[in-house]
């Protein structure tokens, strides 16, 4: 299957598709910023403020984790895009992660330390945070030279980033609703395509050797 890298984009026009992305990436955190100054963001502003950052890290985990499949099974290469996509999760997550730290428990350890205890999921949060951290400071060329194969297996790790950020998301929540099990879906569909993706690519190879052996 053929692939397609930015129809009708020229190549020159990529590097500024990326950085635009980055722009239209942070949009929604600056409007959740600006709807809690001007009083948009309800009754509790700090905990909206907080769970909006979070909700748009899952998000754009799961977008990031989509480029794959995409190119794979449907021939659309959005693979120049994935960094930032990633980037911008880990933002997120660090932006998540700020607001909590100061503007819910003021930076008062005990107060923290009292919430982690009394909410578990808020480990499964740091947890994910602390497996961002290498990848975002590997996602440049130099380390991809650098680390060579070493860099594909330390990236695996957005796998299990995604399974504590949904868990995250779903036990901080405590109810099961619609939005909730469609995350849940979207998370189990792209693990279930990772464990699959060997078979189907080797199919695909097996099909050309044939193809061209004819």
């Amino acid at each position: 299957m053929a692939t397609l890298a930015l129809p009708a984009l020229p190549a020159r026009y990529k590097p500024a598709s990326i950085w635009a992305l980055y722009a239209i990436g942070l949009l929604p955190g600056l409007y959740a910023f600006y709807l809690g100054i001007f009083g948009g963001l309800g009754a509790d502003p700090v905990r909206a403020f907080e769970h909006l950052l979070g909700l748009w890290a899952l998000r754009f985990l799961c977008i990031g984790l989509v480029i794959t499949p995409l190119r794979d099974l449907f021939g659309i290469n959005l693979i120049a895009y994935r960094r930032a996509l990633g980037l911008l999760a880990f933002y997120y997550v660090l932006a998540h992660f700020a607001v909590y730290l100061t503007l819910d428990r003021g930076l008062i350890l005990s107060s923290i330390a009292g919430d982690i205890l009394k909410r578990p999921y808020i480990m499964l949060g740091m947890a994910g945070l602390v497996m961002l951290i290498p990848l975002a400071l590997t996602s440049n060329q130099w380390s991809i030279r650098r680390l060579g194969q070493r860099w594909n297996k330390l990236h695996k790790l957005v796998y299990p980033v995604l399974i504590v950020a949904v868990l995250h998301y779903a036990l901080s929540l405590k109810v099961l609703d619609a939005e909730v099990t469609f995350y849940i879906v979207v998370t189990l569909l792209l693990l279930g395509y990772r464990l699959v993706r060997p078979k189907i690519m080797e199919r695909r190879r097996a099909r050309r050797m044939a193809g061209a052996a004819r």
